[in-house]
């Protein structure tokens, strides 16, 4: 294996590593938004009115 052979595997194996890591991180931050998202709907189904009407007296 030449110089140029062995530049283009390590670049070719550098980049599957970082895209490897890239889905996972992805994937764990999908994950957690859609725990958040759990979160806010549970605490809105406990008071589904709560924030949307303000009553003012003058």
């Amino acid at each position: 294996m030449n110089a140029v052979q062995l530049k283009q595997a390590v670049a070719i194996s550098l980049t599957k590593q970082v895209q490897e890591t890239s889905q996972a991180q992805a994937s764990i931050m999908l994950e957690d938004f859609a725990k958040t998202q759990q979160n806010i709907q549970a605490a809105q189904a406990s008071h589904p009115s709560l924030g949307k009407v303000l009553d003012i007296k003058a």
